[in-house]
């Protein structure tokens, strides 16, 4: 009972903290169902930082790693339009936002829901890990500002729910979803060209086992 009550006052108190903090980047499950010190690690990270960060290391992560192998060849069969890299101990998936939304909007289209629902069948199967969605969008030089890149970070934190949404309808439970979003604030690629920019509009995935996984992990490792 004292450690439940510990955990969740380190939760309270993490959450305190984020509401005093930009919206930019906020996962709003983050405490809701992660241990303090993963939610604390997911909350201050990108995708690309959270999967390295997140690593258990030794035999634990060997054998979490050997899930993610299993888990990312069956995303690769599902959505072939998608990226799918394995990272660290974890999973990127990317797509390209062109192929989910209309440019300027934030309404999933019907290629989109497909896509979506795809990834969530296979990520549904595995159910001790987070799944981070991230929402992009491009930053145009021309349209330089702080209304433009107000507007950006709405677009993406819009983006980024409506992927949250789709999946947890798919049977993914929401606790294990963590919406974050950057507006045009963390780009892959230069934005002085159209193509270019295009590829910075997408909305990428981190699959990381959560508390349960890497508990399983550590047990079976010592097996």
């Amino acid at each position: 009972m004292k450690n439940a009550f510990l955990l969740f006052s380190a939760s309270v108190v993490l959450l305190m903290g984020c509401s005093s903090m930009s919206k930019q980047g906020k996962g709003t499950a983050i405490g809701a169902g992660a241990g303090a010190a993963l939610g604390a690690l997911l909350f201050k990270n990108d995708v690309a930082g959270a999967l390295i960060g997140a690593a258990v290391g030794g035999a634990a992560g060997n054998l979490i790693g050997k899930k993610m192998d299993k888990q990312a060849q069956e995303l690769k069969q599902a959505i072939p339009s998608a990226s799918v890299e394995r990272v660290g101990e974890g999973i990127n998936v990317t797509f390209d936002s062109e192929l989910l939304f209309e440019k300027g909007k934030s309404v999933v289209s019907a290629e989109g829901r497909e896509m979506i629902a795809k990834t969530a069948k296979v990520l549904v199967s595995y159910p001790d890990q987070y799944v981070l969605v991230e929402g992009h969008t491009s930053s145009d030089p021309a349209l330089s500002g702080e209304a433009h890149a107000q507007a950006n970070l709405k677009l993406s934190e819009d983006r980024a729910n409506a992927v949250v949404d789709i999946m947890e309808n798919a049977g993914i439970a929401r606790k294990h979803l963590i919406p974050k979003w950057y507006g045009g604030s963390r780009p892959k690629f230069s934005n002085e060209t159209e193509d270019s920019r295009a590829k910075n509009r997408r909305v990428e995935l981190g699959v990381i086992a959560n508390e349960e996984g890497r508990a399983k992990a550590e047990v079976e490792a010592k097996q």
